[in-house]
């Protein structure tokens, strides 16, 4: 019995040792996965990083260049609402001329202005007032009869200045349409004067 008492503790010595070696082996391969998940996941942890951060920076940035798109936009907007006052002050200052002024700007707007034939001359309410038919008749003696103006009985809806009309062509020279015409070439200059 002594043989078998020996083999059998043998054996269960043999399979102590094996569960042993066993657990040791699943225990060294757990630690390894373990390891292995744990480096994958902080390198994903830290691409994931590194892309909310690059994202984060872009994200910034576009916010950023947005705030100054908007900024720019709102001071070339009151930049250009000043120009606008700068010219529409011009209409008003050519609205308070004297009647003297008046006349002398028609009666020399009209002289250099090369017409020929039957003209019509329209004016707004304030106008015909201040041009009467004796500064027509001046204006018609000093143009030696290569035009002719006369009055027309329309008065229009301007600020002020005039407008030569013949077989319904017009020659618009009220303020508002003399200071639009020149503008476009003066706005740069005005601007560098005021805002430089």
């Amino acid at each position: 019995m002594s043989n078998i008492s020996n083999l059998t503790s043998k054996i269960l010595e043999d399979a102590e040792d094996k569960k042993t070696s066993i657990l040791n082996d699943a225990n060294e391969q757990r630690d390894k996965i373990i390891a292995k998940k744990e480096e994958e996941a902080s390198a994903e942890e830290k691409l994931i990083l590194e892309r909310a951060e690059r994202d984060a920076a872009a994200r910034k940035e576009r916010i950023i260049s947005g705030a100054e798109l908007n900024s720019r936009n709102e001071k070339l907007a009151a930049k250009q609402k000043v120009i606008n006052s700068v010219f529409e002050s011009s209409v008003e200052a050519l609205c308070n001329l004297s009647n003297e002024e008046l006349k002398d700007f028609v009666t020399d707007s009209i002289l250099n202005s090369g017409i020929e034939g039957n003209q019509n001359l329209i004016l707004n309410e304030e106008g015909a007032k201040v041009i009467t038919t004796e500064v027509l008749n001046e204006i018609n003696n000093k143009l030696n009869s290569k035009a002719t103006i006369t009055l027309s009985s329309e008065k229009r809806n301007f600020k002020g200045g005039f407008i030569l009309e013949k077989d319904g062509i017009e020659i618009n020279n009220t303020y508002e349409a003399l200071v639009s015409s020149i503008k476009d070439d003066l706005s740069l200059k005005v601007a560098q004067v005021l805002f430089n």
